[in-house]
Parts: structure tokens; C-alpha cells; sequence
């Protein structure tokens, strides 16, 4: 992951648009809405994120050494599918790769990995099985980029031939992926700068991908425009699919302040990731032994129980077409109002509140998260409601249930 937001990629020529973009849209990226980012690798052990090697400017050959301190004896695949679940996620993505190229299988065109180190374990088999067996849908997130190459810094220019196998290491990798740990959902590039796609051989690589995993998403970072979009700690529509990748700390990867995002922020952005017909994808670093930090944990616990109440208006969600003075998600005929602003609870408890904008008559209007109907009125687009002078939860929602399908 970069440490700034990276926007959509040019649309492809026609020509390559087949290879770049896949025939169809599996329809659960759609509904899930809510995605756990892991990421994980020897930087956890230094607890300042995962670009700490970059950041510090540590030594190729210091930096090595790491893996011989990475035996996380406490790593449990099944409890990261048990976190992911309990706060309402449908899928997963996990850095098989980051920027220091340490992988997290079992390689067989790099010594540098974690089967061949001190952890002798292949943790993306072990993360594979474990999100499949508890429902989740499995993505792979690999980097292009190596911090630890000399052609990475050279470029194909100045070192054509050291690129070249430089390029067939990241081709190799990326088949043992996509051929080693059955069907794989998404594929999740990154670190493709400064390098344009003819150079990392994108379409080529693609064509790999969608040949060994059929109906598998690839995202836009290889910098041909893939199946979906990838925003990263932004909210940013592009008009096709897209996920908004943000982090739950200050850095991607584990850091050992443990600072975290409030609920109210995360549910802020779900919403209104769900609003303009986005994803979010979440991200934890684990620590070093492999284990989520506390903080983490209670977060998503808090989040899942936010989400038990109220995924109706997440889940599959639809576009918001119109202009509501309040964050909106709808379903196919029912409006989703939540009730924030900023990063406060802004509950209408002082009366009669009326909603400007829903312009299909409503039915029925009702507090998700006990069930309560709420005594309203609609007349000309305008829908006037009565809520109880405190809500039973943060964050509080009334749904509307409209005549006809929502818009």
C-alpha cells in the first residue's frame, strides 16, 4: 500500500479491455460491502506498519534478519475468520507479498519467505482454508514493487535484463498463487509506480490470472484497469466497480502505539461506502505473534454488533440518486437514514423531525436496531417522524419503507 490516496487508472483501449477487464461481475462483490485487509509480515515484529523498512531506510541485509525472529507461535487463522465474521465482513485480503518482498508461502523462486525461515509455515495456505471454511470469499493482495531489488531501483532502462528477471520472479509468484490454494476470489495488486503496465508485462500477467481463476476481480493497480477501483482512505465513486481500502491504525501493518479509529468514524465511512454503491475494505494489522491486537478486536466486535441490527441497509446496497440532508443507504425499496454528523451521535430527540427529499410515498418506518415503528407522515416528498428521546444504541438509523422502489 502507498501512504496517499490513489485514485482510478485510465480507462484500456478497446484492444486490451478482454484481458484487462474480466466478461463479467461476480455478483457477491456487489452484496458483501464489508472486506477485512490483513496486513501482515516481518515489519509487524518493528510495530511501525509495513513500510517501516522504506520509511527507516534499513539495510537489505538488516532487514533479512528479521525473518529469522518471525515465529508467530500464536497464529490462528480461524480466530482472523472468527474477527472477520463477528464484525459482519463477507471477505478477506490478505499481503502475501509487501514492498519487502517477504513472502508468506512457500515460494519456490525466493528463499526469502516464511516457510524457509524461522516460522517454517505456509501462512497463506492456513488463511485460505480458514476464510473458506467460515463462508468468507478469499483475496490475495501481492506488490510488484521489491524494495530489496536492484532492478526495482534501476528500472527496465537502465537494467533490461536484471528487470527481465526481475518481472518473471513477480510471473512465477503470481501463478503459484493463483494455482497453489484452489479458487481464489480476488487478486489484489499494488507498488506498480513509477513503472507503466507494458513494463511489469500487465496484460500478460492478467491473462495468467483469469486463465488459472476463472471469474475471478482484479483490481486497477497493475495500472490496466482490472474489475474494480481502489481508493485508499478515501471515498472516491469512480462510476464502476470500487472499494475504498482504509486502515483501522495510523499505518498499514501493525503498529505498536495501538491506536485505532473510533465506531462512530468506521461506521461513518461503511455508510457511506454503502451510499454511493462502494465496498469498504477494513484493514488490521496483526502483531507479530500473530495475534490481532486487543483494540482491534473490540472494534470489530463493536462494528458487528452495529452490523447485526443494521446490514439490511449495507448488504447489496444501491446507489443513492438522491440529495438527502442526512447519510442515506437504501435497498430496493427501503431508505436507510442515519442519523450523524461528523463524528457525534445527532439523534432528532427534541420532536417531530422532518426528512426532506423521499419523493415515493412510505409505508412503514421503524428503529432497526429494536424494531420499534415510528409514527410518521408523508406528504409532497417531505416525511415528518417521531423518535424516542434516546436511541438505543450509537449511531442511530430509522429505515423507511417505501411504495415503490427506492431512489
Amino acid at each position: 500500500m502507498s501512504r496517499t490516496a490513489i485514485q482510478s487508472e485510465a480507462p484500456q483501449t478497446d484492444g486490451a479491455r478482454e484481458v484487462a477487464q474480466g466478461p463479467t461481475t461476480p455478483a457477491w462483490f456487489n452484496q458483501a460491502r464489508f472486506g477485512l485487509f490483513i496486513h501482515w509480515g516481518v515489519y509487524s515484529l518493528l510495530g511501525k506498519g509495513a513500510w517501516v523498512m522504506h520509511s527507516e531506510k534499513i539495510p537489505v541485509e538488516e532487514y533479512a534478519k528479521l525473518a529469522a525472529s518471525f515465529n508467530p507461535t500464536q497464529f490462528d487463522a480461524d480466530a482472523w475468520a472468527d474477527h472477520a465474521v463477528s464484525a459482519g465482513m463477507r471477505y478477506a485480503v490478505l499481503t502475501t507479498r509487501h514492498h519487502d518482498g517477504f513472502a508468506l508461502w512457500d515460494s519456490q523462486v525466493s528463499d526469502f519467505t516464511s516457510v524457509k525461515t524461522a516460522a517454517k509455515r505456509d501462512f497463506v495456505a492456513a488463511y485460505v482454508q480458514a476464510m473458506r471454511k467460515a463462508g468468507l470469499r478469499v483475496g490475495l493482495y501481492y506488490s510488484l514493487l521489491d524494495w530489496r531489488i536492484p532492478a526495482y531501483w534501476a528500472g527496465p532502462v537502465k537494467d533490461p535484463e536484471g528487470w527481465r528477471r526481475y518481472v518473471d520472479t513477480i510471473h512465477a509468484q503470481v501463478r503459484e498463487l493463483c494455482t497453489n490454494y484452489g479458487p481464489i476470489d480476488v487478486f489484489w495488486f499494488d507498488g506498480r509506480w513509477p513503472y507503466d503496465p507494458p513494463s511489469w508485462r500487465a496484460e500478460e500477467l492478467l491473462a495468467t490470472i483469469r486463465e488459472l481463476q476463472p471469474g475471478i476481480l482484479i483490481n486497477n493497480r497493475t495500472g490496466l484497469p482490472g474489475d474494480f477501483d481502489t481508493p485508499e482512505n478515501a471515498v472516491l465513486p469512480t462510476g464502476r466497480l470500487w472499494e475504498s481500502c482504509q486502515v483501522t491504525q495510523t499505518t498499514w501493518g501493525y503498529n505498536n502505539d495501538e491506536k485505532v479509529l473510533n465506531l462512530w468514524t468506521v461506521l461513518h465511512r461503511l455508510c457511506t461506502c454503502a451510499s454511493m454503491g462502494g465496498n469498504l475494505l477494513l484493514n488490521v494489522g496483526p502483531k507479530a505473534d500473530g495475534t490481532f491486537p486487543a483494540p482491534c478486536v473490540n472494534l470489530l466486535r463493536q462494528i458487528g454488533a452495529w452490523m447485526k441490527d443494521h446490514g439490511d441497509g449495507i448488504y447489496g446496497s444501491l446507489p443513492v440518486t438522491e440529495h438527502y440532508a442526512h447519510l442515506v443507504t437504501r435497498s430496493r425499496d427501503t431508505l436507510y437514514v442515519h442519523f450523524q454528523w461528523g463524528t457525534g451521535l445527532h439523534w432528532p430527540s427534541w420532536g417531530p423531525y422532518w426528512i426532506y427529499g423521499v419523493k415515493n410515498r412510505v409505508t412503514d418506518a421503524w428503529i432497526p436496531a429494536t424494531g420499534e415503528k415510528v409514527p410518521f407522515v408523508w406528504k409532497d416528498g417531505k416525511v415528518c417522524i417521531t423518535v424516542p428521546a434516546q436511541y438505543p444504541e450509537p449511531f442511530g438509523t430509522v429505515a423507511l419503507r417505501l411504495q415503490k422502489e427506492a431512489c
